[in-house]
């Protein structure tokens, strides 16, 4: 997809545009970066840490680390192939530049340390840059402070140390506890390094920059490895390797949990109420990023998600949490820290009550993502197979209450899609049981259970004069988008039904195209939910609607080509304003782009 050209970026109340942010990662923190060359958002070492720049968040209080020219210019940036490496180019009237980024790791895994480091090289001319340091408060709550040693200057920000090391030719004009200012002139065929050294809790190791210079490097060839080494050969192969990168950001190599999404509060609806803490490992979305690990064929981080995944649940007990810590703990209770707002949207939220949701789709999600682990060639150990059976006895003991649903809703009914997750739950736990990868003790239970349900939904959930599955029990006219989900249940079931109703989500959770909102009524306060508009795709081409399924996609594609972020998606897009919207970068987005993707390759290689 393009990437714009930004002309002298302009802030509005000192807020760059969420669809302008790029994202650089090693597998434990992301940061983001404005295409002014500020970073407004890093939390380190970790990615759920306290943020050690969050301006992202509030313009006034917030801390960030900006390199840019003193003059006007034009920016354009892009990712290294097959790389999340990313490369920035300043154009001047003297000259230009060019700002190469990363979070450093190693060929053998990610550093013991964090090691973000800017590489600044003069290309044309001279230009003269700016570089200012300064540290966020954490919402006022910690304040930093410097102190001399003789390897240089080290900042203590609670438990935080972190370095600020620079070469030889960058003048520091300014230091103090706060920030630090900094110039630097480039000429044709210049480089120069600023990097920052960030530890928690531990000693701080202090490379040599020729060491963290070069790592840079070290970084773009593992990035580029891994992606030689997916499997993926279907269609949209540039678009789904780079979605591959983004999730990567989100998976969090010291545990093997993955991400929702890299940020907090960024709104749904500039303004809104609807601003919440993705930094967390959701069953479902870990579940559909797991699938997609499948598709790729990332064999390494697929096993390690899933064990995570299992191991956490086994560790809290089978009937399961919508959300955990990326530790496995439990998720922190919301708290609301004093910060204006990305654009002043409140509230600010640190946490997630989610993790106190009955969320009855999970069971479908589990056996699911089970059964695309071993049809791509893995096995199941005994414990792994007792626990996905136990899952099973409790979605067969617990599908007839209602829940709060996938879109986590305050008002607890009876979601159809929960109600068809669970009867995927069970067809699944039969199909694993036949096929002797789960104890086949309660088989006959879940076939008849399987049952039940799909004669409760046929009855309560199907609604003749909408000729369309609602979405909840009772609900009127009300449709909900996360129906595409459960395409297995109308092929299994009822193709027909199910076939009416994405003609009708189509039509009236639609834009006139194919980018979609979640439910009925909500298009006025969020905007369309990108993962929704790809799994529409999947759902069309899995039930043979081929055509279908390759207009959509070609629709959705063309909506937001040249529109911002850097090949990184949000949680949703704007299609009133062209703007971004949401968490990022949104691992459901990326996921259901690939997943869209496999599913068009397979219909159209058996056309």
């Amino acid at each position: 997809m393009e990437n714009p050209i930004f002309h002298s970026p302009v802030r509005e109340d000192g807020f760059a545009g969420l669809g302008d942010y790029a994202a650089i990662g090693e597998g434990r923190s992301v940061a983001l970066i404005a295409p002014d060359g500020a970073i407004d958002w890093w939390c380190a070492p970790n990615l759920d840490a306290k943020p050690l720049f969050d301006r992202l968040l509030d313009a006034g209080l917030g801390g960030y680390f900006q390199i840019a020219p003193r003059t006007p210019y034009q920016v354009s940036r892009r990712y290294r192939d097959n790389s999340n490496v990313l490369e920035t180019r300043f154009e001047t009237d003297s000259g230009s530049v060019l700002l190469t980024e990363s979070i450093n790791s190693t060929l053998a895994g990610r550093l013991p340390w964090c090691e973000l480091a800017r590489r600044i090289e003069g290309v044309s001319g001279e230009v003269e840059l700016a570089i200012t340091l300064r540290f966020g408060t954490a919402a006022e709550t910690r304040s930093p402070w410097v102190a001399d040693n003789e390897k240089g200057k080290v900042f203590h920000i609670a438990e935080i140390m972190a370095m600020f090391r620079t070469s030889e030719d960058i003048q520091i004009t300014e230091l103090d506890d706060e920030q630090v200012c900094a110039t630097l002139r480039t000429t044709a065929g210049s480089r120069s390094l600023c990097a920052l050294l960030v530890t928690e809790k531990e000693p701080l190791a202090v490379p040599p920059l020729e060491a963290i210079d070069q790592r840079i490097e070290t970084s773009h060839t593992g990035w580029t490895s891994w992606v030689e080494s997916l499997s993926y050969a279907g269609s949209y192969p540039a678009l789904v390797k780079r979605s591959a990168l983004s999730l990567k950001f989100l998976w969090y190599s010291p545990t093997g949990a993955l991400a929702a999404a890299a940020t907090t509060s960024l709104p749904e609806g500039i303004g809104g109420e609807k601003n919440y803490d993705y930094r967390y490992a959701w069953v479902r979305d870990a579940c559909l990023i797991i699938k997609a690990f499948v598709y790729i064929g990332a064999l390494e981080d697929c096993k390690a998600a899933f064990s995570w995944l299992s191991q956490t649940i086994m560790r809290h007990g089978v009937r399961l949490r919508a959300c955990y810590a990326l530790n496995g703990d439990e998720v922190p209770a919301e708290r609301y820290p004093p910060l204006s707002g990305y654009k002043n949207s409140q509230p600010v939220r640190v946490g997630n009550n989610a993790r106190d949701q009955l969320q009855l789709s999970m069971y479908g999600d589990m056996l699911v993502t089970a059964q695309h682990f071993i049809e791509a060639g893995h096995v199941l150990d005994i414990t792994t197979s007792r626990m996905l059976g136990e899952l099973a006895n409790c979605c067969a003991d617990h599908w007839r209450q209602k829940d709060c649903g996938i879109w986590e809703l305050p008002e607890l009914q009876h979601y159809t899609h929960s109600k068809m997750a669970c009867w995927m739950a069970l067809d699944r736990a039969v199909a694993l049981a036949e096929s002797h990868h789960i104890e086949p003790t309660w088989l006959g239970r879940w076939q008849r259970e399987r049952d039940r349900i799909r004669d409760w939904i046929e009855s309560h959930c199907w609604s003749e004069q909408k000729q369309a599955y609602l979405f909840y029990a009772g609900s009127d006219d009300r449709l909900d988008a996360s129906l595409a989900l459960v395409h297995n249940y109308g092929s299994a079931v009822n193709r027909q039904r199910m076939l009416l109703t994405y003609r009708a989500i189509q039509q009236e959770l639609g834009d006139g195209s194919a980018m979609l909102y979640r439910y009925s009524g909500v298009r006025e306060e969020e905007s369309t939910f990108l993962a929704c508009c790809f799994w529409l795709v999947e759902a069309w081409a899995e039930m043979g609607e081929t055509g279908q399924a390759e207009q959509a996609m070609q629709e959705i594609l063309d909506t937001l080509d040249g529109q911002g972020n850097v090949d990184i998606f949000n949680e949703m897009y704007d299609v009133r304003s062209q703007s971004w919207r949401g968490n990022m970068p949104q691992g459901l987005s990326h996921l259901a782009l690939i997943c869209a993707a496999q599913a068009l390759s397979e219909a159209q290689s058996s056309a």
